[in-house]
C-alpha cells in the first residue's frame, strides 16, 4: 500500500511505481439479457412455487451463481429423468433439443423454458434450413449443451465444425444446398474464420438471415479488443465452462495483452501475476455477477492499484421478457 504523509490531511504519497499504475475496467461486461431473463426465472418460479424448483443443466455457466440458487431451494440435474414426475423443471439459458420437450411431456413435468431469445433464433433458423433440404454446417463446440440443442432441431441435416482444420472433412449431398449456422458464445474472429474455409470448399454457402454470434458476446469481446494492446495482464473473470468467457481470455492474447487469465472470483488471483504489471485490465463473462468483478477490483486495491477507469466500448439496453409459462403463472397469483 501507498505510505502516508506525516502531514495531517495531506493526500497519500505514491511511490513512482505507484504512481504509474493503472487498472482498466471494460465495459460492457457481465449479465447479458439472456442469463439475467434465465437467472431471474429460477428466482420467480422458487418464490412462486416454492422449492424444490429442478433445472435441467446448469441454468448459466458460473458455479456462484448454481450454487446461490442450490442455497434457495434450486436442484440442478443432468438428465430429465432425474427430475420427479410431475414436478417443476427450468430449462436453462442453452436451449435443449424437441427430445428433451419430449420427455419433458412424458414424465408429466410442468416445464418452464429460459432459453435466450437469441439461441432460440438459432433453433429456427435450423428448422427452417431443414425444411429446405439444406446440409447445416454448425460451427461450435462438442458437447455444449447450446450445439446439443440447436442439433437437436433437425440431426440428419445437421454436421458440427469445431473450426478450420474440419472443413476438409466435411461430406455433403449437394454444394449447392449447404448453410451455416453458430454457437451464439463463440468468439467473431474465430467463426468468421471457419465460415472464410467452409466458404472456399463450398462458394455457395448460404448465411443464416443474421449474425448469430450474440450482442454480448461480441461486445464483450469487442471492449477487451480495446483495452488490450494498452494491458500487461487481463483478468477474465468467469467460469471454467463458460465458452465466452474461456474466449475473452483468448482474445485478450489476441489483441495485444502482455497475459490473460481466467478466474473465478479474486481468491483465484496468484500475487505473481502482478509481478512488475502497471496497468490491468479486468472484465467478466456474459454469465458473471458484478460483485465478482468487484471483488477482483478490491484485492487490486489492496496491492496498491488505484481505482478502476471503465472504458465504454458500446452501450447495452435490451431486456427481455421472463418466459410465458412463468409470466401467466405470476399473472394468476396476483389475480387471486
Amino acid at each position: 500500500m501507498a505510505a502516508m504523509s506525516t502531514d495531517v490531511g495531506m493526500p497519500p504519497v505514491l511511490t513512482p511505481d505507484e504512481a504509474e499504475r493503472a487498472v482498466l475496467l471494460a465495459a460492457p461486461r457481465g449479465y447479458c439479457a439472456g442469463v439475467d431473463r434465465a437467472v431471474v426465472t429460477v428466482e420467480q418460479a422458487l418464490d412462486l412455487y416454492g422449492a424444490p424448483v429442478y433445472v435441467r443443466k446448469q441454468i448459466v455457466h458460473n458455479k456462484h451463481v448454481v450454487s446461490d440458487l442450490e442455497a434457495r431451494g434450486a436442484v440442478f440435474v443432468e438428465e430429465i429423468e432425474e427430475v420427479p414426475t410431475g414436478a417443476t423443471v427450468v430449462f436453462s439459458a442453452h436451449g435443449v433439443s424437441p427430445e428433451v420437450h419430449r420427455e419433458a411431456a412424458e414424465r408429466d413435468l410442468k416445464t418452464i423454458d429460459a432459453t435466450c431469445p437469441l439461441v432460440t433464433k438459432v433453433h429456427h433458423e435450423a428448422k427452417r434450413f431443414a425444411n429446405d433440404d439444406y446440409d447445416i454446417l454448425l460451427i461450435g463446440h462438442a458437447g455444449h449443451e447450446e450445439v446439443e440443442g440447436t442439433a437437436g432441431e433437425a440431426p440428419e441435416h445437421i454436421q458440427l465444425v469445431e473450426g478450420p482444420a474440419d472443413v476438409e472433412h466435411i461430406v455433403v449431398r449437394d454444394p449447392a444446398k449447404v448453410a451455416w449456422l453458430s454457437q451464439t458464445t463463440l468468439s467473431v474472429d474465430e467463426t468468421l474464420e471457419t465460415v472464410a474455409a467452409i466458404r472456399e470448399r463450398f462458394p455457395q454457402l448460404l448465411d443464416p438471415p443474421s449474425d448469430d454470434i450474440c450482442y454480448a458476446t461480441q461486445n464483450r469481446q469487442l471492449a477487451v479488443k480495446e483495452i488490450a494492446g494498452r494491458s500487461d495482464l487481463v483478468i477474465v473473470v468467469g467460469s471454467g465452462n463458460s465458452s465466452n468467457s474461456v474466449r475473452l481470455v483468448e482474445v485478450a492474447l489476441e489483441a495485444g495483452a502482455g497475459a490473460a487469465y481466467r478466474v473465478d472470483d479474486a481468491s483465484e488471483i496468484d500475487d505473481a501475476w502482478l509481478d512488475g504489471v502497471r496497468t490491468v485490465s479486468v472484465t467478466s463473462g456474459a454469465s458473471v455477477p458484478e460483485a465478482l468483478v468487484q471483488g477482483v477490483l478490491t484485492l487490486l486495491a489492496e496491492r496498491g492499484y488505484p481505482d478502476a477507469e471503465a472504458v465504454h466500448s458500446a452501450e447495452e439496453s435490451l431486456i427481455f421478457a421472463l418466459p410465458k409459462e412463468l409470466r401467466r403463472d405470476l399473472k394468476a397469483a396476483q389475480q387471486a
